[in-house]
């Protein structure tokens, strides 16, 4: 644990306050636990962007303003919003509810809100604040205790504005903010997401938000039932993306695609709304901000509620707008041509009996294939692959974990953080294998027919389609994740199954790399 008063650090001459919360923050995690801050899910933000997100926050003609700074760390979000707000000249008191549950940062940030409220002073701006030394879920846990009162918060809780960088860890069900969070997440949450709940259920109508946080939410199962909730309250105002995973919170080697949200409280907005245009844009990182380019589109087109899923979609160039509007075209599915997706059922640790050393000496053995076998088009068996072996026992106990020989589509479940390709995807044919049974490992997803057999057509098309750049565009357009879920598989149109099967039939026997699968759907689809 740091010691408070060891950060002993004085404001210089004409520092900003924004700048001074920097380095006492700075100061801090010098002297913190790497623990203690992974512990807490701590990454503080870069002053370049504080000062982005306090700018995205409109000109106001009030003359007060109440601000919630739901993870306050050592203040600089606060700070950088109070200087901005302070240059428009219409504002002249401000008030800020700064929660910070870790004791010793919780003075650093006395220190930064302080030297704030003498800086606002010389700017004929008065500034009140309170510290509070508590667990923000915890301590509004009722805005989210049920269904019925979902988003509804005392009136001496309502904010004018809120601005935040929750933390970032998962929570195990078992732990009492997870509890509280039951009506709008599932699975094992992120506490980020949860803080974005809390917040939006303590603005007032008309209140805004301006939050940074992983992308995660944007798409995927596990965030669908928050993203319904959240977003049937809150309008999207701005969006923006940062492409780099390791430079927008560099100085704490975080590898997330960050995310900043602006969005107003307007409860019902859907049906009042539905063609309000949000601005949407893209940087490198902190360091191209002042180039990035703005393109303003429908929110409809962005929140996609149109389906069960939910999704946010990020169209932020002509290109996956185009995209968009051509995979949406397509008539087809899994489902509806006869086909599943499931999951590997071989889960190592579970499996040891069948898969340790002894599986290859045996006589009644299956092959298994691990994600490693695994690349675009081509299916690589056997590797050479630390601890994974390349069998499975085939015997009565292990049955229950292979699958039949069959034509398969093998697709990882995840890709590698800065990989070219979100899918990676490989046909496998049954006469692959002089094999009755395969093993496929978990981090392997496979597509089959329910009631018959692929046909090779269908196999080599329908990877061929999963490897291409337009299913890629597609799916960065809702997913920053290195994971994508069966579930978002089974969600894709596809076109035509006459089409999948052309593809296929101009792929079998050729040397099918990205380049040459590009070449061959643009042209199918006179791209």
């Amino acid at each position: 644990m740091v010691a408070e008063a060891k950060i002993r650090l004085s404001p210089q001459l004409q520092h900003r306050p924004a700048s001074y919360a920097d380095r006492i923050g700075q100061e801090y995690l010098r002297l913190a636990s790497a623990e203690d801050r992974r512990l807490r899910g701590q990454f503080f933000t870069p002053v370049e962007i504080a000062d982005f997100m306090a700018r995205l926050y409109p000109t106001t003609e009030r003359t007060s303003l109440r601000i919630l700074d739901p993870g306050a760390g050592a203040g600089i979000l606060s700070c950088a919003l109070c200087e901005a707000i302070a240059t428009s000249g219409k504002v002249k008191e401000l008030a800020i509810d700064a929660y910070e549950s870790d004791a010793n940062l919780a003075g650093c940030l006395e220190k930064s809100l302080s030297y704030l409220k003498d800086w606002l002073r010389q700017k004929s701006v008065s500034l009140t604040f309170r510290i509070i030394r508590e667990d923000f879920v915890l301590a509004n846990a009722e805005a989210l205790a049920e269904k019925a009162s979902l988003f509804l918060a005392k009136p001496e809780n309502n904010y004018d504005l809120i601005i935040a960088n929750p933390p970032y860890f998962k929570l195990p069900k078992s732990d009492p903010r997870a509890k509280a969070a039951e009506a709008i997440v599932c699975g094992q949450p992120n506490i980020y997401a949860i803080f974005m709940a809390v917040s939006a259920a303590l603005l007032k109508a008309g209140g805004e938000m301006i939050c940074i946080t992983p992308r995660s939410y944007t798409a995927g199962p596990y965030f669908r039932l928050f993203r319904e909730k959240f977003f049937a309250r809150m309008l999207p105002q701005a969006i923006h993306l940062f492409d780099s995973r390791t430079e927008t919170f560099g100085r704490d080697d975080v590898l997330q695609e960050s995310l900043i949200l602006r969005a107003r409280r307007a409860d019902g907005w859907m049906a009042a709304t539905p063609q309000t245009m949000v601005e949407v844009s893209r940087s490198a990182s902190s360091q191209d901000l002042a180039e990035r380019e703005i393109r303003r589109v429908p929110v409809s087109e962005v929140l996609d509620f149109a389906g069960k899923d939910k999704v946010l979609r990020l169209l932020l160039a002509d290109e996956d707008e185009r995209v968009l509007n051509l995979v949406r075209q397509w008539p087809g599915s899994l489902q509806s041509y006869g086909m599943e997706i499931s999951t590997g059922p071989v889960v190592p640790f579970r499996a040891t009996e069948f898969i340790n050393g002894n599986a290859e000496k045996l006589q009644s053995r299956a092959p298994l294939l691990w994600m490693q076998n695994v690349s675009a088009m081509r299916i690589e068996w056997p590797v050479a692959a630390r601890n994974k072996a390349q069998h499975i026992a085939d015997n009565e106990q292990s049955r229950y974990l292979l699958v039949k020989n069959r034509n398969y589509v093998l697709l990882r479940r995840f890709s590698a953080k800065e990989a070219a390709r979100r899918l990676v995807a490989a046909p496998l044919l049954a006469n692959t294998f002089d094999a009755p049974f395969i093993g496929l490992e978990n981090h392997l997803n496979y597509v089959y027919r329910r009631k018959s057999d692929l046909s090779e057509k269908e196999a080599f098309g329908l990877a061929a389609l999963l490897n291409s750049s337009l299913i890629d565009s597609y799916f960065r357009t809702s997913n920053g994740n290195t994971q994508i879920s069966a579930t978002e598989l089974r969600a894709l149109p596809l076109p035509p199954l006459a089409l999948i099967e052309k593809l296929g039939e101009r792929v079998i026997g050729a040397e099918a790399d990205l380049e040459t699968i590009d070449l061959l759907v643009n042209e199918l689809f006179d791209l």
